[in-house]
This record gives structure tokens, sequence and C-alpha cells, in this order.
């Protein structure tokens, strides 16, 4: 079960995170696209995390 719910908040951290580099780039704000950047990769590792767990069964 695990597995499923880093998935789902991966996913969710990646649209974020693309929202905000969209937002960043119409409002000429290099912050909040680097935000959206880290955002994005923080929901790619969250999948990742979500993959592992589900290869090894949920013990980690």
């Amino acid at each position: 079960m695990g597995e499923l719910i880093d998935k789902v908040k991966g996913i969710g951290n990646e649209i974020a995170g693309n929202a905000k580099q969209i937002e960043g780039e119409r409002k000429n704000d290099p912050d909040k696209k680097a935000e959206g950047v880290g955002q994005e990769l923080k929901g790619k590792a969250q999948q990742v995390k979500g993959s592992i767990k589900g290869a090894l069964g949920d013990k980690i």
C-alpha cells in the first residue's frame, strides 16, 4: 500500500512542480521556476521510492 501512496504523492509533486515552473517562466521569476524544478525532482524521487517499495514488498 505504501507503494501506491508514494507514487501518487510523487505524481502530485511533479504536477505542482511543473505548474510552478510555468508560472516562473510567465512571470519571469527564476526563484519560482527553480522551486518548481526542485518540487518536480522530489516527485520523481517519491515515485522511485514507491517502485522500490513495490519491488521489496513494502519492507522499507
